[in-house]
C-alpha cells in the first residue's frame, strides 16, 4: 500500500476517455487499452504528492539521517512498485520492443507510444535507484525528501503524457479531458500560487514595518511575523510546496520563533531574517512556469476574453445579461490570481463588488478595466 494514500479511491477514467474507448470498433483492443489507462490512473493517484509535514525538522545537520531513511524506505519501495505495476500491465497488453521515435499519426501508433513511454519510465526507475545510493542524497534529510518528491512528480508527468499522447491519436482532446487526476493537480497548483502570492504581499508589508520599527516595536513585529508564518503553515499551499522551498520556510519559521521568544530581539537580526524570507517567498512565483499552469492560464485567459466581449456588446441593450457575463468572467479569472500583481489587485477588488448588479457607466468602466488587465497579462 502506498505511503501517500493508505486507502486510495478506485481508479476511474474521465468521461472523454470512456467515450473514446467505447467508440473503438475493435473491442479487444479497447479492453487492452482500458487496462493500461486504469493502471495509469491508479498509479497517478498513488503517486500523489507526499505530505512532508511529518518529516520536517528545522535542524540542518550534515550527518547521515538514518531515522529518516528508515521512514522513507517504504515510500521509495512503494513508489517503485506503483510504477512497475503500470509497466507490467503495458507489457502484458502491448508486448513488443520500443520503436525509434517518429511522428504519431493515428491509432495504429498506440502500441509504439505505450512501449516508448514504458521504456522511459523503466529508465527513470533505474535513475531513482542510482539517486538513492548517492551518499550526498541519503545523508541529507531535505535533499532526500526533494529527490523522492521530484521522482514521484516526474513519474506522474510521464504517465500523464503517455495517456494524453495515446488518446490524442483518436481525435482532438485536451489534457483535462483525458488525463486522470489532471484537474486536481491543476487545482492544487492554482491554490499554491494564490496562497503564496498573498504570503508574498504579507511578508513584504511586514518587511517594510520591520525596517521602520522603533526598538520597542521589534519584538511585536517578530511575534506578528511568526503568527503570519504559522497561519501559512496551516494552508494546503504549504503542504504542497517543493521540499527545497519548504526547507527554507521551516528554517525561517524556527529562527523567527526564537526571536519572538526573546525579551528584546536585536533589530538587525530580525531585519536580516525578514529580508531573506521576503526574497524566498518572491521566488515562489516560479510556480507560474509549470507547464500545466501555463496551459491552464491560456485557456482561462481566452474564456474570460470571450465573456468580456459578450458583456461589452450587451452593456447598453441588456445590462443584466452584461453584468452576469462580467461576473462570470471575474469568477473564472480568480484562478489566475498570483500571476500578476496588478491583475491580483483588480481581482481582490472584484471579490468585494457585486458585479452582477452593476449598471450604466460603472458597468462599462469595469468591463473596460478588466479587458485592459487581460490584455496586459503575458500568457503566451
Amino acid at each position: 500500500m502506498s505511503a501517500a494514500a493508505e486507502n486510495p479511491p478506485p481508479a476511474s477514467l474521465t468521461p472523454r476517455l470512456e467515450q473514446i474507448l467505447q467508440s473503438l470498433p475493435d473491442r479487444a483492443f479497447s479492453a487492452r487499452l482500458r487496462a493500461v489507462y486504469l493502471a495509469a490512473a491508479q498509479a497517478i493517484s498513488r503517486l500523489s504528492d507526499l505530505d512532508l509535514v511529518k518529516y520536517e525538522t528545522p535542524v540542518v545537520d550534515a550527518s547521515p539521517d538514518l531515522s529518516l531513511w528508515e521512514e522513507m524506505a517504504p515510500v521509495i519501495r512503494d513508489t517503485v512498485m506503483d510504477v512497475n505495476a503500470l509497466l507490467n500491465v503495458i507489457r502484458e497488453q502491448f508486448p513488443g520492443t520500443p520503436q525509434p521515435a517518429a511522428p504519431r499519426k493515428g491509432p495504429a501508433d498506440v502500441p509504439a507510444i505505450l512501449q516508448e513511454g514504458m521504456a522511459s519510465l523503466a529508465q527513470s526507475i533505474t535513475q531513482l535507484g542510482e539517486a538513492m545510493r548517492n551518499p550526498s542524497v541519503v545523508s541529507d534529510r531535505w535533499q532526500l525528501l526533494a529527490e523522492i518528491q521530484r521522482f514521484r512528480s516526474d513519474y506522474r508527468e510521464q504517465m500523464s503524457q503517455l495517456v494524453f499522447e495515446s488518446a490524442s491519436t483518436f481525435g482532438e482532446v485536451s489534457r483535462a479531458q483525458v488525463v486522470p487526476g489532471y484537474e486536481a493537480e491543476v487545482k492544487a497548483a492554482v491554490t499554491v500560487r494564490a496562497i503564496t502570492s498573498d504570503l508574498s504581499r504579507i511578508v513584504t508589508a511586514r518587511l517594510n514595518k520591520v525596517r521602520d520599527a522603533k526598538p520597542e516595536e521589534v519584538l511585536w513585529n517578530a511575534q506578528q511575523l511568526q503568527t503570519e508564518l504559522d497561519a501559512f503553515g496551516r494552508t494546503t499551499a504549504y503542504r504542497n510546496l517543493r521540499a527545497q522551498d519548504k526547507r527554507h520556510i521551516v528554517e525561517a519559521r524556527a529562527e523567527i520563533g526564537a526571536l519572538a521568544l526573546e525579551s528584546a530581539p536585536e533589530p538587525g537580526r530580525l531585519l536580516t531574517v525578514t529580508e531573506g524570507l521576503e526574497e524566498l517567498v518572491r521566488s515562489l512565483s516560479a510556480v507560474n512556469q509549470r507547464q500545466l499552469l501555463i496551459l491552464h492560464d491560456r485557456e482561462v485567459w481566452a474564456a474570460c476574453g470571450v465573456r468580456l466581449e459578450r458583456a461589452l456588446a450587451q452593456s447598453t441593450k441588456d445590462p443584466v445579461a452584461s453584468a452576469k457575463a462580467l461576473a462570470e468572467a471575474a469568477a473564472s479569472a480568480q484562478s489566475l490570481y498570483g500571476r500578476d500583481p496588478t491583475m491580483d489587485a483588480f481581482l481582490r477588488k472584484a471579490r468585494k463588488l457585486k458585479l452582477a448588479t452593476l449598471t450604466g457607466p460603472e458597468l462599462l468602466s469595469t468591463i473596460e478595466s478588466f479587458q485592459s488587465q487581460l490584455a496586459q497579462l503575458d500568457v503566451m
